[in-house]
């Protein structure tokens, strides 16, 4: 065994001894020892649960003939974070994460590995880890959120967040913002859409790291404490095999979790943590291959932002497997990729015999023809941008319209509230990227406040920061080279008429070249005021475009 190296042999006593006194017997240290990565913590909603989880994994791991070793992991709530200073660390908080694991199970010489993230920079940062170690290793997320209620109509955080917008314009009164604010997240879980958080949870399964059900499983559910204690075993069966990440995580299973977050219209958030993860893997996973899958796959399942479904209705419809399976019947999928399962897709998906047509369409009657995210470029974004296509109005597919320029996102968000938006305008965000934000922040607040004031349909917003995967409308992110690092969203001035065609993939300033050439020759570099873990990563990370790891 791998932990044969702390406690085997005669120079091994005091390593031992060590863990003799963790109340380790010696039957507990010759089993495998098996770590477990918990972010549990009472700051974050989806998280406030995850010892009840761990406790359902170390069962697991105890019944299938293993010693569980339980440690932790930081985590930032975005949904917190959002809007002031504290979004400059959420990003940044992933590779902290991948770096902690990764500390601790090689200072231990762990044999095997149980990641148990549940929100949004936590899953990614985790999975990062995995790729990296390479020894065997399965996620279990700690389930999402069900839906809140008002009125009637179920709701979840991002109704807040555009309930804030309604109010400024007065289309609402405050009274009924604090009922949406108390009712929208009624427990435990990560938030109800189709977010980031979800969407990293649910291609877990599809990359063949998480078990079936851990995208989609409620988080009050026992069904989420079984699966728990299902991953638990499950970690001992990737041991006795030694079934690696390596062996899992190949660019057919990374073309997969593309396939179906097209089909899911998932986060904008992933054409940055899956090139980030297939790095860590020795993978190149370029952006245009997310272009290349989304022509070929259709968005047959809409929930919200997009849509009005959430997660609780996408795992009674039969889950993420069910929705692999019916891209299965387009010959959209690769089944023999290997899974944590000890088995192929193929053989997972002879357990799914359910499917509602009504959560998840079939593929001749799509939502969409072509999948849920689009990568834009053009003189104004080179390396690439992001946009949720399947979020966005059919109207505004296409748009020309005048550049509103803002340094930050404060600025923007003071300009929406003042009503200086008009309906046409494009909002342009520059040095919230990698470098210049630095964090890359997510822009919830000023989407969500031009979607409450009733604006998403004529309005578009670009920026070299981030959206969140509750965001809608004409929302185009991770503009790269971004402005810190010369790219040509620094020269952008007010009035620039901004081309945007999300079906033909085009982001451009209606400029000739020779003008954007002498305008970048005057700009100049944006460095931010930061200091500490901030200053370090400002220096260190690399493009949008190739998933903001460090160089």
């Amino acid at each position: 065994m791998r932990s044969d190296k702390i406690k085997k042999g005669i120079e091994r006593a005091p390593h031992r001894s060590l863990l003799y006194a963790l109340g380790l017997d010696d039957n507990d240290i010759d089993k495998p020892l098996i770590g477990i990565a918990n972010s549990a913590n009472d700051i974050i909603p989806g998280h406030k649960h995850l010892d009840r989880i761990k406790d359902a994994v170390e069962h697991g791991i105890t019944a299938a003939g293993g010693t569980a070793l339980t440690f932790g992991t930081i985590g930032v709530c975005d949904g917190i974070a959002m809007g002031h200073s504290g979004m400059h660390y959420s990003l940044a908080s992933r590779e902290i994460i991948a770096d902690s694991v990764e500390a601790v199970v090689n200072g231990h010489q762990l044999d095997g590995l149980v990641l148990i993230p549940n929100c949004d920079k936590i899953v990614p940062g985790m999975m990062m880890a995995a790729a990296r170690l390479d020894i065997p290793a399965i996620v279990i997320s700690g389930g999402p959120m069900e839906a809140g209620s008002h009125c009637g109509n179920a709701i979840d955080l991002h109704n807040v967040f555009e309930a804030v917008g309604s109010v400024t314009s007065g289309k609402m009164e405050e009274e009924e913002l604090d009922q949406i604010a108390r009712s929208a997240c009624p427990g435990v879980g990560s938030c109800a859409g189709m977010f980031t958080a979800n969407s990293m949870n649910s291609l877990a399964e599809v990359l063949g790291l998480a078990l079936p059900g851990n995208g989609t499983i409620p988080a009050v559910k026992a069904d989420r404490i079984r699966l728990a204690k299902a991953a638990g075993r499950a970690v001992m069966k990737l041991v006795e095999k030694d079934i690696r990440p390596s062996d899992i995580l190949t660019e057919k299973s990374f073309e997969n979790a593309i396939t179906v977050d097209m089909s899911l219209g998932c986060s904008t958030n992933t054409a940055l943590h899956l090139p980030a993860i297939a790095h860590e893997a020795g993978i190149n996973l370029p952006l245009d291959k997310f272009n290349e899958i989304s022509d070929q796959v259709p968005h047959i399942c809409s929930l919200t932002p997009a849509g009005k479904n959430h997660m609780e209705n996408l795992n009674s419809a039969g889950g993420i497997h069910a929705v692999i399976n019916e891209l299965v019947k387009g010959d959209l999928i690769n089944l023999d990729t290997v899974t944590v399962t000890g088995q192929s897709l193929r053989e997972n998906l002879k357990a799914i015999n359910f499917v509602d047509h009504e959560i998840i369409r079939p593929l001749d009657n799509p939502y969409h023809e072509r999948g849920g995210l689009a990568i834009l470029k053009g003189n104004l974004a080179p390396e690439g941008s992001v946009v949720k296509r399947a979020a966005v109005a059919d109207n505004m597919m296409s748009h020309r319209g005048p550049a509103r320029i803002y340094n930050s996102e404060e600025e923007s968000i003071e300009a929406i509230n003042n009503g200086e938006i008009n309906p046409g305008d494009v909002v342009v965000i520059k040095n919230e990227g990698p470098k210049g934000g630095p964090g890359m922040r997510e822009m919830l607040s000023p989407t969500s406040a031009l979607a409450g004031m009733g604006l998403d349909d004529s309005v578009a917003l670009i920026t070299d920061g981030r959206f969140s995967g509750a965001t809608r409308g004409a929302a185009i992110g991770h503009v790269s080279p971004e402005a810190a690092a010369g790219g040509p969203i620094a020269a952008l001035e007010e009035g620039d008429i901004i081309h945007i065609d999300m079906d033909k993939f085009i982001l451009e300033v209606e400029l000739s070249e020779a003008e954007l050439a002498a305008r970048m020759d005057k700009v100049e570099p944006f460095v931010p005021d930061v200091s500490g873990y901030l200053k370090r990563y400002a220096k260190l990370v690399g493009s949008a475009s190739k998933g903001a790891v460090l160089d």
